[in-house]
């Protein structure tokens, strides 16, 4: 009996197979490497290689590949625009901008001069190649993701400088092709001008509005996740349309689409997981299975192009990250991870090679001949390599760094928020509310409550309850935060709600307001009342009749003298938090003394936010402001207790003001702790002041601390 061929069943050709070894690669490459310590990112790569058409021919290179490793690619570019700091970015524009152009001259003017002198070839060829070397893909993207350093600054300015150099490279890509095409007259340049700024026009200024809409009236996180892929892959195809590369569309997609998915939000974290799990893996195999290991014996002509490519590539990009460094004085790291980030090679320098591979020169030759295309393959499968093993490293580094210099004054925190819900049409709301305003590097979980009638019916909506929090769980585990739940029967609501806050140890409320109407003695409440009545620990009331992640605007009335409150920093943290997760602007009201406080902590706390600071001298002022919030702001006002520093006879009003004012707006009441770390910061402070020394000043002085150890921890 003979023993049959195996390689008559290689490639394999039944989908499901083919399907099989796929998620077999994605499963067991990064436990291998994870074994021999080398990056996950090289284990796909070397696997595509191993599977390919040029290794153990498992697999065939056929359209579903390239259509998932299209999809991966766009997937890196989308999550990368997606995951930017927009404040940060603003921030570091310049270094952006500065790093991008250098990326992009440095490549291209040392291998325009190798690629002439040493590599004798043509100034059109040396032209294409050399913009190879300068374009970048962000193959190493999912290092960073997993080690949560998305918000670094140096992230930001590699992120954003792939973008500009990627479009420049394109660029040069689309003029030499339509040279070849002869389409390079008078009007090549205004229109192919045209058509970028009309898909630039189009997706900046229709595709938010669009996706404001449609978050407005779609609030399920499958349909929000089908078109958010929907929308990334329209921007990916209007940039093929007119000729450019659709990462690039992917990318500004992300960008526009940023503020609309908060990081700490469930569609933020569904987009991730598929991402991570499938479409990237797959184009990192992909790219594995285009390398051809027999081209490093097939000549000298091929290693040769290959070495010249690798070193320029690779030299020129770490001098494009030195001088980036010394220029703007970042740390060692730092250059690290912006040289990791922005030195593999695959997108644009695939496109690169094709488009100049089937272009013809007049004598018949190719503009890049077979040499330059199986370099450019053995340029891709090094720097892959390589940017995988530097990431990883600096990542590490900038981790423990930022363990090592973070402050420890966050572990005195009792930060732990209650979420006592009743109507699930506005459950999930408020758990998205306390998850965005959480300190994440606490980790601390939610409590929710469902408190019910000890009467007749308690049976059934104890019932009701239940499937309430099953529901409120899942909500708050789509952004992987913890809750606490539970159904307490009580013959009073108000003091159910405080004993389990006390049972919980926890630290504030974060409550459902009642709809008001034209009622305005009960605007906020019998229940809430009663609380705030009856508890001294922070209570917020939230009326969002909308998305959270549809506003554009917090904007916040502040009482004089709120700065001496124990619990004026709780709710300033709380809202700018929310406000960064968001990414949309702060606007405060109040006196300017309060607001000098106000805007010198934000600044040293939470820099990226934007900020606005109005004078508003009294606090009759308040119904004015009613003309300037719109259906898509926030507007919370900072109100106090009977009896504490801030109060004052205007609040009696209040209920009224808001019922006859801001009827139909998004409304969040704070009633501010009167216990917390601040008062703990002050008790201590004050016996080291002089006895005529005012709460103020303690205070400030407190404040001031935590900013010097906030700046020690930047430097």
């Amino acid at each position: 009996m003979s023993i049959p061929d195996i390689n008559s069943y290689l490639p394999v050709t039944s989908p499901t197979m083919s399907f099989f070894i796929v998620l077999c690669i994605i499963l067991f490459a990064p436990i291998v490497m994870g074994k021999l310590r080398i990056p996950h990112i090289v284990g796909m790569v070397l696997a595509g290689v191993a599977v390919g058409p040029h290794g153990f021919n498992i697999l065939a290179d056929d359209r579903s590949m390239e259509l998932f490793g299209h999809v991966g690619l766009y997937y890196i570019m989308f999550l990368a625009g997606l995951e930017m700091n927009m404040g940060d970015f603003r921030k570091n524009r310049i270094r952006t901008f500065t790093h991008g152009i250098m990326a992009f001259i440095i490549p291209m003017a040392i291998g325009f001069g190798l690629n002439v002198t040493l590599l004798e070839y043509g100034f059109v060829t040396s032209v294409l190649l050399a913009s190879m070397y300068a374009s970048h893909t962000l193959i190493a993207y999912p290092t960073v993701l997993r080690y949560g350093l998305s918000h670094q600054r140096s992230v930001t300015i590699a992120v954003g400088a792939t973008a500009i150099t990627d479009t420049l490279t394109l660029l040069v890509l689309a003029v030499v092709g339509g040279l070849f095409k002869g389409n390079i007259t008078g009007g090549f340049w205004f229109l192919l001008l045209a058509k970028i700024s009309v898909v630039f026009f189009v997706i900046f200024f229709f595709f938010p509005r669009i996706a404001r809409f449609f978050f407005r009236r779609h609030e399920d996180n499958v349909t929000q996740f089908i078109f958010v892929l929907a929308m990334t892959f329209l921007g990916a195809w209007m940039m093929e349309y007119i000729g450019m590369e659709g990462l690039l569309g992917a990318f500004l997609v992300g960008l526009v689409l940023n503020r609309y998915v908060p990081n700490v939000s469930p569609l933020m974290t569904h987009l991730e997981f598929v991402g991570n799990a499938i479409f990237i893996p797959y184009f990192l195999i992909g790219v594995g299975m285009m390398v051809n290991v027999n081209i490093l014996f097939s000549g000298l002509g091929t290693l040769q192009v290959a070495t010249v490519m690798i070193a320029v590539a690779l030299a020129s990009k770490w001098l494009a990250s030195l001088a980036t460094q010394k220029l703007f004085g970042m740390r060692a790291v730092e250059r690290e991870m912006i040289y990791g980030l922005s030195n593999a090679q695959a997108g644009a320098t695939l496109a690169a090679v094709l488009v100049g591979y089937n272009l013809l020169l007049p004598d018949g030759q190719r503009v890049l001949n077979d040499d330059v295309l199986n370099g450019t393959i053995i340029l891709i499968l090094v720097t892959c390599v390589f940017s995988s093993f530097t990431t990883e490293n600096a990542a590490k580094r900038m981790v423990l760094e930022t363990r090592a210099t973070a402050p420890q004054e966050d572990t005195g925190d009792d930060e732990k928020i209650m979420i006592p819900v009743r109507d699930p049409a506005t459950a999930e709301n408020l758990v998205s509310m306390a998850v965005m305003m959480r300190n994440t590097k606490l980790n601390r979980g939610l409590v929710a409550l469902n408190v019910v009638y000890d009467d007749a019916n308690r049976l059934a909506n104890q019932e009701q309850g239940r499937r309430l929090m099953e529901r409120i769980t899942k909500v708050a585990a789509y952004s992987d935060v913890r809750v606490q739940t539970q159904v307490r029967i009580a013959t009073n609501i108000t003091n159910g709600i405080k004993h389990a806050f006390k049972e919980f140890n926890a630290s504030e409320i974060v409550l459902g307001m009642y709809p008001g109407g034209n009622r305005p003695h009960k605007y906020m409440g019998e229940l809430a009342q009663s609380l705030y009545s009856g508890l001294s620990r922070q209570i917020i009331l939230v009326r969002c009749l909308q998305p959270l992640n549809t506003l554009r605007r917090i904007e916040v009335a502040v009482p004089s003298k709120a700065e001496f409150e124990p619990g004026f920093y709780r709710w300033l943290e709380r809202l700018a938090r929310l406000a960064s997760n968001l990414e949309c602007r702060l606007q405060f009201h109040g006196r300017q003394q309060t607001m000098s406080l106000i805007s010198e902590y934000l600044q040293n706390t939470h820099p990226g936010i934007r900020t606005q600071y109005t004078p508003m001298g009294h606090w009759n002022e308040l119904p004015q402001l009613a003309s300037s919030i719109d259906d898509d702001h926030l507007f919370v006002v900072v109100t106090a207790r009977k009896g504490t520093v801030s109060y004052k006879a205007a609040l009696e009003h209040l209920p009224d003001e808001l019922a006859a004012n801001f009827h139909g707006k998004n409304l969040m009441i704070v009633f501010p702790d009167q216990y917390g770390e601040a008062a703990n910061m002050m008790t201590y402070a004050a016996p080291q002041q002089h006895e005529d020394r005012s709460a103020y000043a303690a205070l400030r002085e407190w404040i001031d601390r935590k900013m010097k150890r906030k700046d020690k921890q930047n430097a």
